[in-house]
């Protein structure tokens, strides 16, 4: 008697095994390249969120524009010391509005440029790469 219940709970657990779903995560990393700078990387800032011409602007990646601190466009005097880790500095020069700079501030040291990366205002196209 003692051996049906033994039986059934035997084959409930097969069954049960049978159904269960192995899901594989494959991660796809793309090759690293040397040569440069990608040309598909964008600026991902919606043109209303940039800054007037000769301003400038903490921008902070990852986070959608209606979060983004405020204000939207100032000097920039002294803005690195307001712009956080890992955060971005938008600049527009006044002598050429079609292109945007953009400082990228160190992950872990506020207001330490890292990177300038040079970007199309309206397209958000890269176009180039300076030496902070």
């Amino acid at each position: 008697m003692r051996s049906l219940p033994v039986t059934i709970a035997l084959l409930g657990l097969t069954v049960a095994a049978g159904c269960t779903r192995t899901t594989r995560t494959v991660l796809v990393v793309p090759e690293a390249r040397t040569e440069g700078p990608s040309t598909a990387a964008t600026l991902g800032v919606p043109p209303g969120h940039l800054p007037k011409p000769g301003q400038c602007r903490v921008w902070i990646p990852g986070v959608p524009p209606g979060r983004q601190p405020r204000p939207k466009s100032r000097s920039c005097d002294r803005i690195g010391a307001v712009a956080p880790p890992g955060s971005w500095i938008l600049y527009r020069p006044t002598a050429d509005r079609k292109i945007v700079h953009v400082r990228m501030v160190d992950d872990r040291r506020a207001g330490v440029i890292v990177r300038i990366r040079v970007f199309e205002a309206e397209s958000g196209r890269f176009v180039r790469e300076e030496s902070p």
